[in-house]
């Protein structure tokens, strides 16, 4: 989801920059929301993965598409699936254009030994890339998926989570995909109990599944400022919510792209990946990066190798209060 969501300010500004032509994303089904905004010639068409299994199934898939007569593809993804689509359209001589990933560069940056620290081009500026190799340079010009103002807070979301004006309004998105990337929740519960004992500050948990969400109901229970969200709403609310927030402590996780796109400031975390492979995505003013400088960061690009060392100290020399006094230092910005 957070490459995808990466892409959100690209489109919307090549969108909004070629209005005479016609764009449609293609992209699995339950990433519609967060297309919802865009300009009237940029249209979602979401693909439900399980219908178009295999060569047959992605042979399928290319035909439909072929029959809508594109003019050109942009191949923003460069995996297997999208490479089959994007050299079947250029074997019928439509111009193709697909994303450069420099994955020798990444390993370079991760490889154990002789690293080659240095900071790579932005998912980002990758995208932008592949629009002006098919002859339409973009300008970015976005400012939230929902335009310049705030949407209006469903009257269900206010009921269920107590919202009050005056308050400093924290999210927390504590999880991520792989363990590499998550901050230990025995001191992330730390860093709640922190924020917790803050005057004026409501908390919201982010996370998604049985065991995310038992957690968030736990440290929901323990503490009267914490609000849990998992399972409670869907993601077009959730994205509303975090439009509202004052700050989002996330990981290197989709839900610190999200909520860039609602152009909400977030403290990041990033343990056994890094900033310089260049998945940190559109940075909102007053966002902060927490990270300890060590000699073997990074390890992995996605975070998903075990640590070598074993001890994962590149997460755990990080301190609770030093995060928390980054995320309140950040709410008193926005007073």
């Amino acid at each position: 989801m957070g490459d995808v969501a990466m892409t959100v300010p690209v489109l919307y500004s090549v969108g909004k920059q070629y209005p005479m032509h016609e764009f449609t994303i293609l992209s699995k089904e339950n990433m519609a929301p967060l297309f919802g905004n865009m300009p009237a010639n940029v249209h979602f068409r979401g693909v439900n993965l399980e219908k178009y299994k295999g060569m047959v199934g992605l042979n399928n898939l290319f035909y439909e598409l072929y029959k809508e007569d594109y003019d050109a593809v942009a191949d923003l993804h460069d995996v297997i699936r999208t490479m089959f689509i994007r050299m079947a359209f250029k074997l019928k001589d439509k111009p193709v254009a697909s994303i450069e990933k420099s994955r020798m560069a990444k390993r370079a940056l991760a490889r154990k030994n002789n690293k080659i620290k240095t900071q790579l081009k932005g998912s980002i500026q990758r995208y932008v890339k592949v629009f002006d190799n098919l002859g339409y340079p973009v300008n970015l010009d976005f400012h939230s998926i929902f335009g310049d103002t705030l949407p209006d807070l469903p009257e269900d979301l206010k009921a269920s989570t107590g919202l009050h004006e005056g308050m400093h309004w924290i999210g927390v998105a504590p999880f991520a995909r792989h363990k590499g990337k998550i901050y230990p929740l025995e001191q992330m519960e730390k860093v709640l109990e922190i924020l917790n004992a803050q005057d004026n500050v409501r908390i919201f948990l982010f996370g998604s599944g049985r065991t995310e969400g038992q957690w968030c109901r736990n440290c929901e229970a323990q503490m009267k400022n914490v609000t849990s969200l998992v399972s409670r709403f869907e993601l077009k609310k959730e994205l509303i919510l975090m439009s509202h927030l004052d700050v989002m402590l996330s990981m290197d996780s989709a839900n610190m792209h999200l909520a860039f796109l609602t152009h909400t400031p977030v403290v990041s975390i990033w343990g056994a990946t890094h900033p310089y492979a260049g998945f940190s995505g559109l940075q909102v003013e007053g966002s902060e990066i927490v990270q300890v400088p060590m000699d073997c960061r990074p390890c992995s690009i996605y975070g998903n190798k075990p640590c070598y060392k074993g001890n994962y100290e590149c997460m755990y020399n990080i301190q609770p209060q030093d995060i928390a006094t980054t995320v309140m230092n950040v709410c008193k910005k926005n007073e």
